[in-house]
């Protein structure tokens, strides 16, 4: 990342009590608006009017139309789509529920200063940021090149911020695994 160029925590340090990081107030709002938005994606499924579907959760075989929401719940099966539909249908509603656990986990424990993360709330975190990390690398179209593409755009390119925020993420979420490994 570029000198002044946006958010930079010191990145995620192991503890004897889990792991830690220090947000300032930009870094927080910048996690709490980009993990609110992935939770309002991952609502509730819909599930079918039987009550019995309804109380197992188990909902539609289709896939997302939504190219964010296809790369957070991708087929289970890519040649088979009866499987993968079948797969879908019977575990797409606990899929969605723990990504809502995780990303109600960040925004519970999130808050600007030192931050001290539990091992099960550091695990909350790593899969919260990953989904941040694929929803907005599927809206910028990111690719390989990602790095090299940042280091070559101008600061004035109204993309510049959102793959800087991306890079961060991707910074963020390398420091946390290896706090916690």
């Amino acid at each position: 990342m570029r000198a002044g160029a946006g958010p930079m925590s010191t990145g995620f340090k192991s503890s004897g009590k889990g792991v830690s990081v220090k947000l300032d107030a930009g870094e927080v709002s910048l996690l709490v608006s980009l993990v609110s938005q992935v939770l309002d994606l991952v609502e509730p499924g819909a599930t079918g009017d039987d009550p019995l579907e309804r109380a197992l959760g188990i909902g539609s075989p289709e896939a997302p139309s939504d190219p964010v929401l296809a790369r957070l719940f991708p087929a289970a099966y890519a040649d088979d789509d009866k499987a993968a539909g079948e797969f879908r249908r019977y575990t797409e509603a606990t899929l969605r529920d723990g990504k809502r656990a995780d990303a109600t986990t960040l925004l519970e424990t999130v808050e600007p200063g030192k931050v001290q993360l539990t091992a099960e709330q550091a695990l909350a975190w790593l899969r919260a940021i990953n989904d941040v990390r694929l929803a907005l690398g599927i809206r910028l179209e990111v690719t390989e090149e990602v790095h090299e593409e940042i280091a070559s755009m101008s600061e004035d390119d109204p993309r510049y911020p959102a793959f800087v925020t991306y890079d961060w993420l991707t910074y963020l979420q390398d420091t946390l695994v290896r706090a916690l490994w």
